[in-house]
């Protein structure tokens, strides 16, 4: 008879859900939207399926991402989505439920963790464990958080960047912004809009991000160059035109310095023994969008702290929310867990 997993370790992001499930790793990573009829409100789609649906559907189906921000906008819709994706990694066992660990903003407030907990729970897990995602992300990228010494993690999602100061396995000093993945691809659009009279969808906008997204001005052999399609604004009219990395370094300006003024921030508030631990050992960026490139070295310069990018930054909150899971009594210090 085949083990049910009994654990499982989610990453419930505002563009992608994880799934962590202990010794098997992440078995689910998958766009976090659905795609619901409008008529009956009945869920069609979740994941991958609903996200092709994104800015191409009838009246009738409505294809939404449930959590905006990183807290949850929609909660019958974050509910149906946590239903699937638990289903999906129990593979559909009715009988059985499971505990499950969810990673969260670590600027939420009591009613949004409240929310978090309701909707797990009801889409069918036996316990629900809220952890913050800073904490997630830094036991994911194999940072020893219960040691009396100050770890920085820059975590940038979709929704939020997290930047926290971790010591003895809790949060020191840390802040929340609304600035991630998400916002890139909306000042991409924006810009491209303005430069070029082009209107452009925002999966092509992230594909730009992808292709050739960089956070710093690259020199002119380095640079890098796309050909995008779109509508043009005054003919109505589909046009392609090249864009290159300096577009979009320039649209990111603002969202860049946002970051930047956040670390600061956080800097600003870390106790002096931990601010000389953190000039020593750097700080670590995590998350989605620390993949684009470049943004640890505008860090570094902007900071004059060494920044590096975890391994699988992607993956570290949700191999984070497993390993914790795994070791609930080690961890209890950093988890709020509600039966």
């Amino acid at each position: 008879m085949a083990m049910f997993p009994k654990k499982i370790g989610i990453d419930l992001g505002t563009t992608y859900t994880l799934v962590h499930l202990p010794k098997r790793g992440i078995i689910i990573n998958e766009p976090s939207v659905v795609a619901i009829s409008v008529l009956d409100k009945k869920v069609l789609a979740v994941g991958e399926e609903a996200k092709e649906m994104l800015g191409r559907t009838p009246d009738t189906i409505v294809a939404q991402r449930p959590l905006r921000d990183g807290v949850i906008a929609d909660y019958k819709t974050t509910e149906s989505m946590l239903r699937y994706f638990i289903n999906k990694a129990v593979k559909g066992v009715k009988l059985f439920r499971p505990e499950v660990m969810i990673a969260v903003p670590a600027g939420i407030t009591s009613t949004e963790r409240r929310a978090v907990i309701d909707a797990t729970m009801s889409a069918g897990a036996k316990a629900a464990y809220i952890i913050k995602e800073p904490i997630a992300a830094a036991i994911g990228a194999d940072i020893p958080i219960g040691s009396a010494s100050g770890h920085m993690i820059v975590d940038i999602g979709g929704g939020t960047a997290e930047i926290a100061v971790i010591s003895l396995g809790g949060i020191v000093a840390n802040t929340s912004i609304r600035i991630g993945g998400n916002k890139f691809d909306t000042s991409i659009a924006e810009f491209i809009r303005k430069k070029y009279g082009l209107a452009i969808g925002e999966r092509t906008a992230e594909d730009i991000k992808i292709k050739i997204g960089s956070a710093m001005y690259l020199d002119d052999d380095e640079k890098l160059s796309m050909k995008i399609r779109g509508r043009d604004m005054i003919s109505g009219l589909p046009r392609s035109i090249e864009v290159n990395s300096d577009d979009v370094t320039e649209a990111l300006q603002n969202e860049l310095q946002g970051i930047i003024a956040a670390v600061k921030s956080v800097l600003f508030k870390t106790p002096p023994e931990l601010s000389a631990d953190v000039m020593d050992k750097g700080m670590v960026l995590t998350g989605g969008s620390s993949l684009l490139r470049n943004i640890s070295e505008l860090l570094t310069q902007a900071t004059g702290v060494p920044a590096y990018v975890a391994d699988d930054s992607l993956l570290c909150v949700a191999k984070g929310t497993g390993v914790a899971l795994d070791n609930l009594d080690s961890y209890k210090r950093s988890i709020l867990s509600t039966k």
